[in-house]
């Protein structure tokens, strides 16, 4: 095969990916290779070449080259010349002697249980790409120290630390990330716990799942809040437990609505979500008192209490917890990023004995270099230095954001006493949030509509969320005005009063 015939069947390079063009080449090579496009002991174009169809340095095509020789995926034909090994790293099937596949089979009656129950939250993969990005729950990269994070996955990656996370942890988790958990993370909300008594989750949604399997089942009978984050009202319904919500005040959750025969409630009482209501002291030692009198378990899912830049975070409610009733869940997707899907369970010994060893039927455990990176992270202060951060931005987006929409006639229905990262918006009467979100995406906006957090409810929801996590300060005015004026265009509504 030709140089120059090589060169335009499989190179492309797109020089406004993320991706470094010599990743691009590399990857581009193995997978021509992977798909049969490019057979062992074909000659790849030389440097000089390659570099001047693709119009890059050659340095870079070079040490695309040699990379890959070092992986065993070309090898030197002489001189600078490079051909693709004989014996790549790589199994080449034998596509030729694969029958097309017959999709014959009704997967709807093979398989028994639809775990597609609840109504999910849309959010974009390309969201960056849109100007007023009001998404809960997404993150501004100019807050975060990726320096610091490349620094902590590499020493990760020290022999000695390399050899302990390469193995298998069996039900284990990382001890390092456990101690801090229990020496730093848990005593910021007032509470105590041995190690015994702590379990890493692949998130938050990780350690609920657990949770109802363990505790509930048909016959069973479980307390959620109203609104309820459409995942928690997911898990509650498959495991198969009659669910009662609770609708929320401005203090989170009533304890004298729990009915008698409850065998757990699930409640987020420092931060409800979607409405940020925070539970006062005195409504949490209600709830406490119901779980003793009534004997039933509380599973408190504890987020975002990190972001308070208005007022102190109140201590968890486990923090008064003196019987071991309140199973409590924490998680870093928040504070850190929420790729990272990195939470935990803290609970009595006995029950976290359970929930290890059906999350090793589930998972085995978090990735071990995943759990050590972040250990370090923590460890080193630069988690307390991106919060740090975040609180002071958050604040500032915060107050902006508030007169924003005080400005263009929005009812906050609500927020974060606190803080938080979001609003909890009441749009006009007849308002379709479904129908303005898809909209507002003409407009470069992105909003959350509320209709997830109802999953019984009948027609329109009018209610939505605009988080400020990861849109600029300069993009919060202009991206509410938006959604006033696309709000306008679908029914009618005063105009607000300057």
């Amino acid at each position: 095969m030709a140089h120059s015939a090589v060169s335009k069947t499989i190179f492309f390079l797109d020089p406004a990916s993320r991706v470094g063009l010599q990743v691009q080449i590399r990857e581009t090579i193995v997978s021509a290779v992977l798909a049969g496009r490019i057979q062992p002991g074909a000659q790849l174009p030389s440097t000089r070449k390659l570099a001047d169809y693709l119009n890059i340095s050659r340095i870079t095509v070079t040490l695309a080259y040699q990379e890959l020789a070092s992986q065993g995926y070309v090898e030197t034909a002489r001189r600078s010349a490079y051909r693709i090994s004989n014996n790549p790293p790589i199994g080449l099937l034998a596509t030729e002697a694969m029958p097309a596949v017959n999709n014959a089979i009704d997967w709807p009656a093979k398989i028994r249980t639809s775990f597609v129950v609840a109504k999910q939250m849309s959010k974009p993969l390309d969201w960056r790409r849109y100007p007023y990005p009001f998404l809960y729950g997404q993150m501004d990269p100019s807050l975060f120290d990726l320096n610091a994070w490349r620094d902590c996955a590499r020493r990760a990656l020290a022999r000695e630390d390399f050899e302990l996370m390469a193995g298998d942890f069996a039900a284990a988790d990382d001890v390092q990330l456990v101690n801090y958990i229990c020496s730093r993370t848990l005593p910021s909300r007032g509470i105590r716990a041995n190690t015994d008594e702590i379990l890493v989750t692949v998130g938050a949604q990780n350690a609920l799942w657990i949770v109802t399997r363990l505790l509930l089942r048909q016959g069973t009978h479980a307390v959620c809040e109203s609104p309820c984050h459409p995942d928690m009202s997911a898990s509650l319904l498959l495991s198969g437990a009659r669910v009662t919500a609770i609708g929320v005040d401005k203090e989170g959750l009533p304890p004298i609505n729990i009915p008698a025969d409850v065998d757990a409630v699930f409640v987020t009482p420092s931060h409800h979500s979607p409405t940020g209501a925070t539970m006062p002291i005195e409504r949490r030692a209600r709830l406490l008192e119901a779980a003793n009198e009534q004997d039933f378990i509380i599973i408190e899912d504890d987020y975002e209490f990190e972001m308070s830049f208005l007022a102190p975070p109140s201590p968890a409610l486990k923090a008064f917890d003196r019987k071991g009733r309140v199973l409590y869940i924490g998680s870093f997707s928040k504070s850190l990023f929420p790729g990272l899907r990195l939470g935990y369970l803290v609970a009595p010994a006995p029950f976290i004995r359970e929930a290890r060893a059906l999350r090793a039927l589930m998972l085995r455990h978090p990735p071990g270099h995943l759990q050590r990176t972040a250990a370090y992270f923590l460890a080193f202060g630069h988690h307390d230095a991106a919060l740090h951060r975040m609180r002071d931005e958050y604040h500032k987006r915060h107050i902006i954001m508030a007169k924003a929409l005080q400005r263009e006639g929005f009812t906050i229905a609500g927020s974060s006493a606190f803080g938080g990262t979001s609003f909890w918006v009441e749009g006009p009467e007849g308002l379709d949030a479904d129908l303005l979100m898809a909209e507002l995406r003409q407009d470069g906006v992105l909003i959350e509509s509320g209709s997830p957090f109802f999953p019984d409810a009948n027609g329109p929801c009018s209610f939505f969320r605009m988080g400020y996590s990861s849109i600029p300060r300069s993009n919060i005015d202009e991206g509410v005005a938006r959604t006033r004026a696309r709000i306008e265009t679908l029914l009618s509504w005063p105009t607000p009063k300057k």
